[in-house]
Formats: structure tokens, sequence, C-alpha cells
């Protein structure tokens, strides 16, 4: 595999030097390819960025270890094997925390920040409302962020340097695996804290699949996924919590050949959550992981769903 550094998407997605950049976080993601395309799943990991830059540190009310509390920390690492299936993946560099791209690009909380913000900016979502906006107000338990408001065009900055080149490349990716193989599935990755999870046969869930309540992706791709999980042993669960962010939303659209998929892993499976370290079964699960991608993308290149190929 070849790791594509220029943070900008392929060629440069259209983006150039329009694009404000940020010194300690240039590139802001890396796009991992492999030496041959050789099936439709692209790969995104939005949430496993953990390069803190040193202004936001200051403005923080919280040490670092609390912040990386939002991370899904080590998922990208976790899914590397399963690139061998000849997929791409784009990973984030920098933290949710600092910005979110599961997320609209301006879905803000006006009272975060001194100034107005743009007349497209959506102030009342659900997720503005929880504090977990595009830039968060709050990690963890309800915890604030910052110590006092942001300058408007902090957020303006975050969001041109970040957000629009992580969605540039995405897209990018997902349209060029769209032409190639007639279709694209785009595995969403993540993790979930193991407190509060809903139970299955006894136990807390293992791993949630979200497709949006049935609209993002595929039935037939969701349940292959889905079986291969519990024939190794894990408690799968469906939308609930989690049925998928912006993300899954936005690029699941099984009519016209895109299919997302979010995949979340319980962080007690392959981490010790107090410390934020890997835990001894990490290997275990990123072999597993692995297993099943091969086994779906020979469900894929065996042509057993119904999904058309785009015109």
């Amino acid at each position: 595999m070849s790791d594509r550094n220029n943070g900008y998407g392929l060629d440069g997605a259209g983006l150039g030097s329009a694009v404000p950049r940020l010194p300690e976080l240039d590139p802001p993601f890396d796009i991992i390819e492999p030496e041959v395309e050789a099936c439709p799943v692209v790969f995104s990991s939005p949430h496993s960025g953990s390069i803190y830059p040193s202004a936001f540190l200051k403005t923080a009310r919280l040490d670092p270890l609390t912040l990386r509390r939002s991370e899904d920390a080590f998922v990208d690492e976790l899914f590397i094997p399963a690139l061998s299936i000849g997929a791409p993946m784009l990973r984030a560099r920098f933290p949710r925390a600092y910005l979110d791209v599961n997320r609209e690009p301006f879905e803000l909380d006006p009272r975060m920040f001194d100034g107005r913000l743009p007349s497209h900016a959506n102030t009342r979502s659900i997720r503005v409302a929880g504090g977990l906006g595009t830039i968060a107000r709050i990690v963890g338990e309800a915890q604030e962020i910052y110590w006092g408001r942001l300058p408007v065009a902090e957020a303006m900055l975050r969001i041109e340097a970040l957000h629009r080149p992580y969605h540039a490349a995405l897209k990018t990716l997902v349209e060029r695996t769209r032409k190639r193989f007639g279709m694209a599935v785009l595995v969403d990755c993540h993790s979930m804290p193991s407190t509060n999870l809903p139970t299955e046969n006894g136990g807390k869930a293992d791993v949630v699949l979200g497709d949006r309540y049935g609209t993002s992706c595929d039935p037939g791709f969701v349940d292959c996924i889905d079986y291969e999980l519990r024939l190794l042993g894990y408690r799968v669960l469906r939308n609930k919590p989690y049925a998928g962010g912006y993300i899954t939303e936005y690029y699941g659209e099984p009519s016209m050949a895109r299919h997302a998929l979010q995949i979340e892993f319980n962080r007690g499976l392959y981490m010790d959550e107090a410390r934020l370290a890997r835990s001894d079964n990490f290997d275990a699960l990123s072999r597993d992981i692995a297993k099943v991608m091969e086994r779906f993308a020979a469900f894929l290149a065996a042509g057993s769903s119904g999904a058309a190929a785009a015109e």
C-alpha cells in the first residue's frame, strides 16, 4: 500500500492553494491507497485523529487526556489490515474535539462565538443543542471545552482548512470507486464507549451497524456484515443508539449506487478506556475485522446484491 499525504484529495481535488492551511495539521488527513484497487469499498476514519494544535490547547479548559475522550482512538489502525482487500482509506489527523467532519459543514452553536455566523449556518440541529456540532462545545460527560467564546473567523478557518478538503477527498474516492466498479460502498469506521451501551443476548453490544434505518445502504450488504460478525461471536445491533451521522446520510444514496454504512466497535473490546491505551485483544479484533471485510469483498464480487450499477 502507498500512503498519499498531499491532504487535499487525489490530484488536489480542485482545491489547490485556495484552501487555507494550518501548519500543525498540514496535511490534515492521510489517504492510504492499495497497490491495486480490487473492490468497491472505501474506508473512512473521521474521528481517529490525535494531533491537537497548540493554540487550541491554550483555549481549552480541559487537560489533553480529557479532550481525547471524544476520539475514536486507534480505529484507523484497527482497520488497516482490512485494506488488504484492495480498498483505500481516508483518515483524519485532526481530532474530533477540534473539528468534526461527521457533521454538516456549518452546524454551529451561536452561543460559542463572538460575531455573526453565516446565514446558512444550521444553528438548531439536535447535535448543536447537545453541544456536538461541527465545532464541539463539550466532550465526554458534558464537559465544556473552552474558557470562553471563539471568534467566528476561527470557526470559518477550521471549516475551510479541514472540513471542506476532507469531504472533497472523500467524494473523489467514492466517485472514483463508483465509476470503476459500478458502485461504491463507504464503510465509516468508529468506536463507542463501553458505558451505557444497549445489551444483546445478556451482554453489551460489541458492534452497532448504522444504515440510517435502511436508507443509506443496500440491506443485503448490511446483512452480510452482520452475519459475518455474529459468526465470529460478536453481539451486533443495528441503528440503536448509532444510526449514522452526516457522512452516512450524505454519501449513502443506494439508488445512485453509492452505499454508506457506519460501524461502531465497543472500545472495551480493544483498549483500556481509562488510559486510552491498546489492550491485549487489539490484534485479535483487528484480524477479525479483516476477516469480515474479506468475506464482504467476496460477497460483493459474487454479485450477491440487488444493487443496480450506476448508469
